[in-house]
């Protein structure tokens, strides 16, 4: 089988002391604005098969053999397989390139504020944190807390609200696929998988990027701590 690894989220990880993309055949990671690196919009694939590397760098050319800076003084190409234009922008690359001298320092600052959160809410019995296992690290694109609705008086939403109030920018990460009404229309309806919606109505993703201060964490802190208080019960 040839292993195809969605690593949007996981640039920077590791699983047993390897980096997330050189685990599969092929790793694909997103470059989008919120990602521990950006091009602006966008991916890489790593791999490191030759012939996977040359097949796909046509299938992102059209199908064509050679891309036109490549043929200098020949006008003659030719397109061997189907393929698309997903050729990334040259403006893009050097954005991308640019940021990933810098991506071990973002990683450091996501992993030094997820351990602040993690100091700051072990002990909040209605919060439950994220778990890392020992044999591997996370690249923390996201902090998403559990919400224990049994020891608190509301729901999610509630709590939302609440820290939204507090000018805390929480997110809710992600609405199952099946609330979705594109899937509807396929046939698809709330209730195929209980326990993921169940979850799903227990989730908080609270603010976590580079460029957050100390005093920024502080806040998150404070006001999660402030709503949680006031909400126990």
């Amino acid at each position: 089988l040839v292993v195809v690894e969605d690593a949007a989220h996981s640039l920077g990880a590791t699983y047993k002391g390897r980096r997330v993309g050189s685990l599969a055949n092929m790793t694909v990671f997103s470059t989008h604005p919120v990602k521990l690196i950006t091009t602006g919009e966008g991916g890489i694939v790593t791999t490191d098969d030759t012939i996977l590397a040359k097949r796909l760098r046509i299938f992102r050319n059209h199908g064509i053999t050679t891309e036109a800076r490549e043929r200098k003084n020949e006008w003659l190409y030719e397109m061997i397989n189907i393929g698309y234009n997903y050729r990334i922008t040259d403006l893009q690359c050097a954005l991308g390139i640019s940021q990933l001298v810098k991506a071990e320092e973002f990683l450091n600052k996501r992993c030094a504020i997820a351990e602040r959160y993690n100091e700051a809410f072990r002990g909040l019995p209605e919060v439950e944190i994220p778990v890392q296992l020992a044999d591997r690290t996370s690249a923390w694109h996201l902090y998403v807390v559990r919400l224990c609705l049994d020891k608190l008086r509301v729901g999610r939403d509630q709590v939302f609200k609440a820290l939204r109030a507090e000018n805390i920018g929480v997110n809710v990460h992600y609405i199952p696929v099946a609330w979705h009404p594109y899937y509807q229309k396929l046939g698809h309806k709330r209730g195929e998988c209980p326990k993921a919606e169940r979850i799903h109505e227990q989730l908080l993703t609270l603010p976590l990027f580079p460029a957050m201060t100390d005093s920024d964490v502080e806040d998150v802190i404070r006001a999660v701590n402030k709503v949680i208080s006031a909400y126990r019960r």
